[in-house]
């Protein structure tokens, strides 16, 4: 192996940019085409219980992938930037790194630990509603006072939890644009 494959190959840079590939990805793809696909083809039914299997493991994705590329920042010798969460939580790189990857973060953390679990709770008292009033959730026409407040409070814990997922996919994009700049600055250096 040559000395630049097995720098590139022994350092964190490479899996930075492949970590990051993958959240960003896999956000745009569930928000913008999984979801909405699934959601003009399938029952409701089947569509809440795809969702259910899928959310954790997207919000799990989304919460990790953040704690990967802080361990894996490229840092930069040429201005003494460390790598790895050091130079993340520089003076540098605060703005336009830290800030873009503790959201993602964040985002996904409370998307995980705070509004899965509140959503799939909602969800399991409204099948339980549904039973007791011999109607589904989704069901034209009039529902009773309980499924009413049912329903707006699953809609209060979806709004929120995808604003938050679009904060996620507004916050990588940002990071994108903070991976381009330093990809530019290293190209003009060559």
């Amino acid at each position: 192996m040559s000395g630049t494959v097995s720098a590139v190959v022994f350092s964190a840079a490479p899996y930075h940019i492949i970590s990051y590939g993958t959240l960003l990805g896999t956000t745009f793809f569930h928000t913008f085409i999984n979801g909405i696909t699934m959601f003009r083809t399938v029952d409701r039914p089947a569509f809440s219980a795809i969702q259910q299997k899928l959310f954790p493991i997207y919000f799990g994705m989304q919460t990790a992938f953040p704690v990967i590329l802080a361990l894996t920042f490229p840092g930069n010798s040429l201005i003494g930037l460390s790598s790895g969460y050091k130079g993340l939580l520089s003076d540098f790189a605060r703005w336009h790194s830290l800030v873009p990857i503790a959201t993602m973060f964040l985002t996904g953390l409370i998307n995980y630990v705070v509004l899965l679990p509140w959503t799939v709770k909602i969800m399991k008292e409204r099948r339980g509603q549904a039973k007791r009033d011999g109607k589904d959730w989704f069901a034209e026409g009039p529902h009773s006072d309980e499924m009413k407040a049912l329903n707006k409070r699953f809609g209060m814990a979806h709004g929120i939890s995808s604003l938050l997922n679009l904060t996620t996919f507004l916050a990588a994009i940002a990071y994108g644009f903070t991976l381009g700049g330093r990809v530019l600055s290293v190209a003009d250096l060559a």
